[in-house]
C-alpha cells in the first residue's frame, strides 16, 4: 500500500512480519515539504529511505517528524531518520522526557533503546504546522504522554496506539501494552467526539472511510 489518500502515504516495507503491522505515515505539507508520523522499529529507516527514493522524494524534503509516543516500535528509527533528513522532531512534553530516558520509562511496552532528545515539545490542543495543520490531542492511557494528531479540514485522525484496528473492528490497545486502561478509555471517548472520516491507526487498519463510526462502535 502506498498513497492511501491524496498526500497521505502508508510507508511500505516497515513491518517486521506479516503478523505485526506498523503503519508509518508520510504526509504532504501545504508546500513542497513532507511530515513523517512515527518512525517504526529499529532498522525501519532503510525501508523509509527506500520508499522516499521510489517516490522521488528527497530525504531533506521531510521537515518534521511527529511522534505519538515513546514505545520502540514508534521511535526505533527516529535517530537514523532525523540524521538522514535533518527534520525537526516533535513530541508531547511528557513523552519527550521518557524518549530522552530522563527518567527511564518503567511502564508496559518496550522503551527506547537509547536516549533521544526531541527538538520541540507541545501540549494538548497545540497546532502544528504540518500536513495542512494538525491539532495535537493529548490522549494518555497507553502511555503518559501519548498523542493523537487530528487534521480538521480533512477529518483525519492519526491515532497512534490509542486504538487497534482488527479488520473493520476498532478496539482499545490491549491492556498488556497499556499503562492505564481506564485513562485510555477516557481518551478514546474524547476522540469519539471529533468528526473523523479516516482513522489512520498504527496497528491494523487504517479505516479510510467512516472511521468515526467505527471508532464510536469500539469495543472496550
Amino acid at each position: 500500500m502506498a498513497e492511501i489518500l491524496p498526500g497521505v502515504h502508508q510507508v511500505e516495507g516497515v513491518d517486521p512480519s506479516p503478523e505485526f503491522s506498523t503503519h508509518v505515515y508520510l504526509v504532504k505539507d501545504k508546500g513542497a515539504s513532507w511530515t513523517l508520523i512515527d518512525t517504526g522499529l529499529p532498522g525501519a529507516h532503510a525501508a523509509i529511505e527506500k520508499y522516499l527514493a521510489l517516490h522521488r522524494i528527497e530525504p531533506t524534503a521531510v521537515k518534521k517528524i511527529l511522534l505519538t509516543h515513546l514505545h520502540r516500535d514508534h521511535v526505533g528509527a527516529l535517530k537514523a531518520m532525523a540524521n538522514r533528513t535533518h527534520a525537526k522532531t516533535y513530541a508531547h512534553w511528557i513523552e519527550a522526557a521518557y524518549i530522552a530516558c530522563d527518567p527511564p520509562y518503567d511502564g508496559p511496552g518496550t522503551p527506547p533503546a537509547e536516549p533521544l532528545r526531541v527538538d520541540e515539545t507541545f501540549k494538548d490542543g497545540d497546532t502544528i504546522d504540518a500536513a495542512g495543520g494538525l491539532i495535537a490531542y493529548h490522549t494518555p492511557g497507553h502511555t503518559p504522554g501519548h498523542v493523537s494528531y487530528y487534521q480538521p479540514e480533512r477529518k483525519l485522525l492519526f491515532s497512534g496506539d490509542l486504538f487497534f484496528v482488527m479488520g473493520e473492528r476498532v478496539v482499545l490497545t490491549p491492556s498488556d501494552y497499556t499503562l492505564h486502561r481506564p485513562t485510555a478509555l477516557i481518551s478514546a471517548r474524547r476522540m469519539n467526539q471529533l468528526s473523523v472520516d479516516s482513522l489512520l491507526s498504527y496497528h491494523g487498519g487504517p479505516i479510510l472511510q467512516n472511521g468515526g463510526k467505527a471508532m464510536r462502535a469500539f469495543e472496550q
